[in-house]
């Protein structure tokens, strides 16, 4: 029997990720996971007593409207409410969005970067086209030249793996462009508050453009991974289409109140940030004196290296001794020589060190 697919389907890809079970061994505490670029200390301390405090949401359906979550991002990020949804991870907007806004666009995006972009907008009907660059400021004008009529520009900010963050000067450059050609800009800052400096942001900006959304999430800065909180931030109408598409329920309700609790934990980003800081110049100063290994700068959470040896039989060699590191060779763009490590402790980069070097 024919299932009658659509062809956007039939041909869809999926898109490869690092974490802890794409080692193949299930969940194993021993992994010392460099793949996922998590806040190193995790979540916020206090968090845990609100777990306790909500075990009642255990048994009742969620808020599908995330409303007391928004009224709490609209705190965090000066946005209104009604220009903010809420997403089961960050994942599920980006799917969402290129659902209600890619139909009649095609896709422009930098590369090498977050795979989803081009997963979903292909699934979505558009076609894509790529812009090589390992740093977008150095490209900017060359980028630009490339913006057309009725496209969808994505730029992930920090940029996932390069680790480089786009000017808020170059991101103007972008929207004002982009806005000429009646374009769309899709700004993922899901490690914004994990960059050197979170102030680069745009989304001050959203007042001014109409064709701009910004993604975020909770994953990276709060160490919230397995809660799966993500919001984005657009004009009313684009939230408002956005909030027809979306699954009813999306959002646990623990989930939603968890997140509450830990947009009070500015501390604890500020904590994040100086040790990212420390343990990003030990580790590029570390690795970079190690013979065949190359570290590119980064402005956030994580590094890309070039290494000498194939990057799939870098990590096999590492993941023998627990540790994981992401290979880069699914990235577009990239070849078999790169892999990306996550900034973590200063003793687990210690330990990372000491096994690239003998590799």
């Amino acid at each position: 029997m024919k299932l009658g697919v659509a062809p956007s389907i039939e041909n869809h890809k999926t898109v490869a990720h690092g974490g802890i079970y794409s080692a193949g061994r299930g969940f194993d505490p021993k992994i010392l996971d460099f793949s996922s670029n998590v806040n190193p200390l995790g979540f916020p301390s206090e968090i845990k007593n609100e777990l306790k405090k909500n075990l009642a949401l255990f048994s009742i359906y969620p808020d599908s409207d995330s409303t007391r979550l928004r009224n709490g991002l609209e705190r965090y990020t000066g946005i209104p409410k009604d220009r903010i949804i809420v997403g089961n991870g960050a994942t599920e907007i980006i799917y969402n969005f290129c659902k209600a806004f890619l139909g009649k666009r095609n896709a422009l995006i930098p590369i090498p970067t977050f795979g989803e972009y081009e997963s979903a907008a292909r699934l979505g009907g558009a076609k894509v086209s790529y812009f090589k660059t390992m740093n977008l400021n150095e490209d900017i004008d060359d980028f630009i030249e490339t913006i057309s009529k009725n496209q969808c520009i994505f730029v992930c900010n920090p940029n996932n793996p390069t680790g480089t963050l786009t000017t808020q000067k170059n991101m103007l450059k972008i929207l004002a462009a982009s806005r000429e050609n009646s374009s769309l800009v899709f700004a993922d800052e899901c490690f914004i508050e994990l960059a050197s400096n979170p102030k680069e942001s745009i989304v001050s900006k959203l007042h001014s453009f109409d064709n701009l959304f910004v993604l975020r999430s909770m994953t990276k800065s709060f160490g919230l991974a397995g809660l799966r909180v993500g919001y984005g931030l657009g004009s009313k109408k684009m939230i408002e289409i956005l909030n027809r598409i979306k699954i009813p329920w999306n959002v646990s309700g623990i989930a939603q109140e968890i997140a509450i609790k830990a947009l009070s934990s500015r501390p604890h980003l500020e904590k994040t940030r100086n040790l990212i800081k420390k343990e990003r110049k030990f580790l590029k100063d570390s690795i970079s004196k190690i013979n065949g290994f190359q570290c590119y700068d980064s402005d956030s959470n994580f590094i890309l290296i070039k290494s000498k040896i194939r990057s799939s039989q870098l990590q096999k060699k590492l993941l023998k001794k627990n540790i994981l590191v992401r290979d880069c060779n699914s990235f577009e763009g990239l070849d078999d020589k790169f892999i990306r490590i996550a900034v973590r402790t200063h003793s687990e980069n210690q330990r990372l060190v000491k096994e690239l070097a003998k590799a």
